[in-house]
């Protein structure tokens, strides 16, 4: 990317990429700015596609707004091997967050980091930070939960446990811990800074890493690839994320997740082809004061995530349950904003939710949708799971991987609401209600 509005009179993008048929391409856009007309002139670009070898040789200094290269949308002129042309126009609404995503970049690879980066795991106490995993055998309808934590409490050396559950249709749910053990520190690197492991969960008992998941606990042993090429899902505000905002953050990095290998039981082989899931991340200071969760793959091609918390700060902890909402749908999310769910527009709109046993809701609307979710937890497919803060406190999970989930989702049209989707799934979405 280029960006010389004064020094070039121009602002140029060069994207380079391999398209379905196998084939290298590059995607050029360039928009000069002027300053008679800025709106126009800053808010479209004008695109080209090219195969990759009629664009090589070309210097970087020299992205698109050479030759030949008109504003007009489709104008092609002195351009060999071009394949398509248009115009792009960006949306002003969008102009406060994209202005709000711009970092200075950092010195080294920290300037390289995301939500799936090791970057909350700091040599401070009062920490805590979750690597999960859940997800479904679509043969047999068996939901499982591999759950990580790194704790850095308030008072003691740091440590690793965890616990992995098995949900079986035809018997009891089982769970089995692995830990505590003391965190392990890795030797610097002679000569850098990168790390001598890859980015992730790492005991002696377990391993979760964003290709592997490894452990073993007295009944229960897996060994597991995963698989996912979707976009990270971000439950809670980016910016909340990187700049630590809220009390804890929670973001789906592998969203649409595959899981292949097996699961050993008591010694007999739960096999895995492909099952779908999610990875997840959670760090902060703590678990909520009170809290609901819940994953859903919907269908095909939408997937559900829903956080309702209560903080468990002293003050905070007398407010409504904040709700964080996201539903991706055909590779776009929905509520568009990432602070229109917990907070709607001026504090009006905002989502509502009931983090309560066995059956829990969420509410609300944004962009001309509104939602009505219910989750329900059955008591003989479920556990509880005790948890323990960072300062000490203790709160009780009650997780189901084989809870019913039922979605309406309404669109505003010409003045009345109506029924858009309707989804209603049983047995097969993941979810849990904390409560203390």
């Amino acid at each position: 990317m280029l960006i010389a509005p004064l020094s070039r009179g121009r602002i140029a993008y060069r994207v380079r990429f391999t398209a379905r048929d196998g084939r290298p391409y590059v995607l050029e856009g360039h928009k000069s700015p002027v300053w008679r007309s800025p709106l126009r002139s800053m808010t479209t670009l004008p695109i080209r596609l090219r195969p990759a070898e009629a664009a090589e040789g070309r210097e970087s200094s020299a992205l698109p707004g050479v030759e030949g290269f008109s504003p007009a949308a489709g104008e092609r002129r002195s351009s060999p091997g071009v394949r398509g042309a248009g115009l792009l126009r960006f949306r002003l609404r969008t102009l406060p967050a994209f202005a709000a995503s711009w970092r200075f970049p950092a010195a080294g690879p920290s300037s390289l980091r995301s939500p799936t980066a090791d970057t909350l795991t700091a040599a401070r106490p009062d920490r805590l930070n979750v690597w999960y995993s859940t997800f479904t055998d679509p043969d047999t309808g068996t939901g499982y939960w591999l759950h990580h934590e790194l704790v850095r409490p308030v008072e003691g050396a740091p440590y690793t446990h965890g616990w992995a559950a098995v949900y079986a249709p035809d018997a009891p749910p089982v769970i089995d811990r692995f830990g505590p053990h003391p965190l392990a520190v890795e030797p610097p690197v002679p000569g850098g800074s990168v790390p001598a492991q890859p980015a992730g969960f790492h005991s002696p008992a377990a391993v979760a890493t964003a290709r592997q998941l490894r452990g073993k606990t007295d009944r229960l042993a897996w060994d597991l690839e995963v698989a996912a090429d979707a976009a990270p899902l971000h439950t809670f505000p980016r910016l909340a994320w990187r700049r630590r905002l809220l009390p804890a953050v929670h973001v789906v990095n592998r969203p649409r997740a595959r899981y292949s290998g097996t699961v050993r039981l008591d010694g007999q082989a739960l096999p895995l082809a492909g099952a779908p899931g999610a990875d997840a991340r959670i760090a902060g200071r703590g678990n909520a004061h009170r809290w609901a969760w819940l994953h859903a793959d919907l269908d095909d091609d939408t997937v559900l995530e829903v956080v309702t918390a209560v903080s468990g700060l002293p003050v905070l902890r007398h407010l409504p349950p904040l709700v964080f909402l996201r539903l991706r749908s055909g590779g776009r999310d929905w509520p568009e904003g990432d602070w229109r769910s917990p907070l709607g527009v001026l504090g009006v709109g905002r989502f509502r939710g009931r983090p309560q046993l066995p059956t829990w809701t969420v509410t609300g609307r944004a962009g001309g949708r509104r939602i009505a979710v219910r989750v329900h937890l059955p008591e003989e497919r479920r556990t509880a799971v005790g948890y323990t803060d960072p300062d000490g406190g203790r709160a009780t999970c009650h997780n189901s991987e084989r809870a019913d989930v039922q979605v309406r989702l309404e669109r505003l049209r010409r003045g009345r609401w109506r029924t858009e989707r309707v989804w209603d799934l049983r047995g097969t979405a993941h979810a849990e209600v904390g409560l203390r």
